[in-house]
């Protein structure tokens, strides 16, 4: 399967299950003097999660496109040595503002997985 078929399917399926489908916001934050760049799905929710925001929805998916170029999640030193480092990617995320919780999560990345994607749920491990 395509990174694009990827993308398209997990839209999909987060927007029939009522999530508005958000487009990837810029990657230089002007609204956060905090990041240099986006380097998260979340990134551009962070008002909302906050509590500073509202949006007219309570429930968004995204492909958000994003840079790491250091801090926390680091893998500069690897960049250049694996196929799976880089320092611009883009992320898929889901995002309920208070609407579900993880039970609701869980059986969402479950029915994604296995019924979407045709993940054999053999080979699946699941842990907490």
């Amino acid at each position: 399967m395509k990174s694009s078929e990827i993308r398209q399917k997990f839209l999909e399926f987060f927007a029939s299950k009522g999530h508005a489908v958000v487009a990837s916001s810029s990657l230089v934050p002007h609204e956060d003097p905090t990041l240099l760049f986006t380097n998260a799905g979340m990134n551009q929710f962070k008002d909302v999660f906050l509590g500073f925001d509202k949006r007219p929805y309570t429930r968004a998916t995204t492909s958000q496109k994003c840079v790491r170029a250091g801090g926390k999640h680091n893998d500069l030193e690897n960049v250049g040595y694996t196929a799976r480092h880089h320092t611009f990617f883009e992320m898929l995320g889901n995002f309920s503002f208070g609407d579900y919780f993880k039970h609701d999560a869980i059986h969402y990345a479950w029915e994604l997985l296995t019924e979407v994607y045709k993940l054999p749920v053999d080979k699946l491990w699941v842990t907490v």
